[in-house]
């Protein structure tokens, strides 16, 4: 439904509600629409707002000089003079073997010298980094970049993985118009698609624009940095660091009883503590953002371990009548709760995503039916492209 109404001075109000949540009305300031109904029944919906970038590239700010000092010197000037560094995804340092570079966009790595990784080049760059904790990794204070060892057997560092971390601006206008909602959002996604870099932009968003009370819950300081004094990318957002990976959902709680927060960041929900631990958060009233292990919404509902996140799902024995009713078998699965999770948003690509409503999709699967999904992605010339009600199946990137 799109509704407009009167303003002063002649402006005007519109607000999209496909799905009749409680929404305040967006200014025509902050969005400009083309609507275009076509029949029967979707609705393509195009928003282009202001502060969209005319080119493909979005403002990053990765602090590449700061990861390349851990390296030795002569991958480090490699790198520095690549064109393409600001593609860089991540550096490969293995013993034995000649080092790597990763590229966003790029399949397979790229060697970036012709002799190999020795055991004083490792030693030299664990130096440098600091302290690893149980979870083998480390960061770059006051930089968004992760380093993540490999262990031999008698504990000796044998690998690492240096990963780029980077504050992308404009990534949260993909899904700026569902934070108008408030209602809890999960990211699902293979790694390295930017599930971390959207939930740290809306951080920033909610605690800086729409001056809320944000608590992130940061396991392996990958949204907030290393170091003792969150980098600028969350904004005003508070940040609680985690000892050790498996008391993440005690510290979740923690910021709930202690804090007072409206709205709770947390990355890579993996457990069944963790999970039973964002629903008690969402039955108080408390608006989550999280990721979680998995690609597509399939990946959630066939885990026993993260389904609770969308609802639970168990056995239901139906009576005959219903059985009949339905065409059905008497034994089924039917969602068990309320989903924790109001949206699920697949991550396809780090510019193709698509929204469900998760307890409207998660029963029409259930059910051996398809479910309707909202297509977001980005064009040709990086304006962010929203396509109403696709059937889920015939949403390919």
């Amino acid at each position: 439904m799109v509704v407009g109404k009167p303003l002063a001075a002649g402006r005007l109000s519109i607000s999209w509600n496909p799905w009749n949540l409680n929404v305040k009305p967006i200014p025509l300031a902050t969005f400009n629409f083309a609507l275009r109904l076509q029949p029967p029944t979707y609705l393509n919906f195009h928003v282009r707002a202001s502060c969209f970038p005319a080119s493909s590239p979005l403002p990053q700010n990765d602090d590449l000089q700061a990861l390349l000092q851990i390296l030795p010197s002569d991958l480090h000037d490699n790198l520095l003079n690549e064109p393409d560094r600001a593609q860089l995804l991540e550096v490969i340092l293995d013993l034995g073997r000649l080092p790597e570079a990763r590229y966003l966009g790029k399949e397979g790595g790229q060697y970036i010298r012709e002799s190999e990784v020795t055991v004083k080049e490792l030693e030299y760059a664990r130096q440098a980094v600091g302290e690893f904790g149980r979870d083998n990794r480390a960061g770059i204070e006051g930089t968004l970049h992760r380093i993540s060892a490999i262990r031999s057997r008698k504990g000796g560092i044998v690998g690492l993985t240096c990963r780029v971390g980077r504050a992308v601006s404009g990534q949260i206008n993909m899904v700026y118009d569902l934070l108008q909602y408030w209602k809890s959002i999960l990211f699902v996604g293979r790694p390295g698609v930017g599930k971390t870099t959207v939930i740290r932009e809306i951080a920033r968003v909610l605690s800086d624009e729409f001056h809320k009370r944000v608590v992130i819950v940061d396991t392996s300081n990958e949204i907030g940095g290393d170091g003792n004094i969150p980098h600028a990318a969350i904004g005003s957002a508070r940040r609680m660091q985690v000892p050790e990976p498996s008391m993440q959902h005690r510290v979740m709680l923690e910021a709930v009883e202690n804090h007072m927060p409206q709205v709770i960041i947390v990355d890579e929900i993996g457990t069944e503590a963790e999970a039973h631990a964002c629903r008690s958060i969402a039955e108080r009233g408390i608006m989550l953002i999280g990721t979680a292990h998995g690609q597509q919404l399939e990946n959630i509902m066939k885990n026993p371990t993260l389904s609770d996140l969308i609802g639970g799902i168990g056995a239901v024995t139906l009576g005959d009548a219903e059985a009949r009713a339905r065409n059905c078998q008497k034994t089924i699965l039917e969602r068990k709760a309320p989903p924790t999770f109001d949206f699920l948003i697949e991550m396809r690509d780090r510019y193709y995503w698509l929204t469900h409503q998760t307890d409207k999709s998660v029963d029409m699967l259930l059910r051996g039916k398809i479910p309707q999904v909202e297509v977001r992605k980005r064009d040709e010339k990086c304006k962010v492209v929203i396509e109403k009600s696709k059937p889920y199946d015939k949403c390919q990137f």
